[in-house]
């Protein structure tokens, strides 16, 4: 039996289809949320193998207190994901200063202590998993959406460095990267006002909203198929480094890459150009 750390356990959210996945293969869960209250009819059924822990992952006080109570409940954390998350529109130049740092505070400084309050025991232990859900805005940016891409594309370079350095140690680190997904991340739009500080992008911003407002309920992604994709991912005698959800998701990821690779190889030789030259002559730096 594993014990599960879940951030994000709003309903609607990721965070309790990662939970019930996890119930669902006979693990126990702690999960967490800003109102735990919202959970506890959900929770009731499945006795002492669920946790509800009250979190607001900004708050590093509350995320290391969490921690300790699931290590102490269960005895240790042996998959932890982050799933709490969420973004808000705006233009790079017309957002907000709060909006910015919000999105940074949320998307990724929780992350980070969260990580750095669960490591210590998965070092101890010498076993462990780290699922960060990214996104597929953090490989491929997304306009109105920056400051979300920005903070999701330094998740993806943290997920990276991590899993080789904690590697030796025994614990595994995926990121996951889902496109749009029937989730209630899109609800929270609804009634958010436009609050772009330039007028000049006023239109662009709106219309994000627009299509994230109309695009709500209708989304290709199933939350639960996705689920079970990354713990079968997990489970892989050869688990990815990454996996990207649902069909659009993947079209654009790859089209991304393919794209990238080609503009890389059309500038080879003004990449390969920019050493020293590696010519000598006479103990004389030739000239090219």
């Amino acid at each position: 039996m594993r014990t599960w750390f879940i951030t994000g356990g709003t309903p609607g959210g990721f965070g309790l289809v990662y939970a019930g996945a996890a119930l669902a293969q006979g693990d126990q869960v702690a999960v967490t949320a800003r109102r735990p209250s919202e959970l506890q009819e959900w929770a009731e059924p499945y006795g002492d193998r669920v946790l509800v822990l009250q979190l607001d992952v900004t708050d590093s006080d509350q995320v290391r207190a969490a921690v300790k109570t699931a290590e102490e409940r269960f005895g240790g954390i042996d998959v932890l994901v982050n799933s709490a998350g969420r973004g808000w529109y705006g233009s790079i130049e017309g957002a907000p200063d709060e909006t910015i740092r919000r999105t940074f505070d949320l998307n990724l400084f929780a992350v980070v202590e969260v990580i750095r309050a669960v490591l210590p025991g998965m070092r101890a232990r010498g076993d462990g998993w780290i699922v960060n859900m990214s996104s597929v805005a953090g490989l491929v940016g997304a306009q109105g959406f920056g400051y979300y891409a920005a903070a999701k594309f330094a998740i993806e370079g943290l997920t990276e460095t991590l899993r080789q350095e904690v590697e030796p140690f025994g614990v595994r680190v995926l990121a996951v990267e889902p496109g749009a997904f029937r989730t209630s991340a899109f609800s929270y739009f609804q009634n958010e006002p436009v609050n772009e500080t330039v007028d000049a992008y006023v239109p662009m911003v709106e219309a994000v909203k627009a299509a994230f407002v109309d695009a709500n309920g209708k989304q290709a992604g199933d939350p639960v198929r996705g689920v079970q994709a990354v713990v079968s991912a997990m489970n892989a005698p050869v688990p990815p480094h990454r996996i990207v959800l649902g069909n659009s998701g993947y079209d654009v990821v790859v089209a991304m890459h393919e794209n990238a690779l080609a503009e890389l190889h059309a500038n080879e030789k003004l990449s390969r150009s920019a050493d020293f030259c590696a010519c000598r002559h006479s103990g004389v730096d030739a000239l090219s």
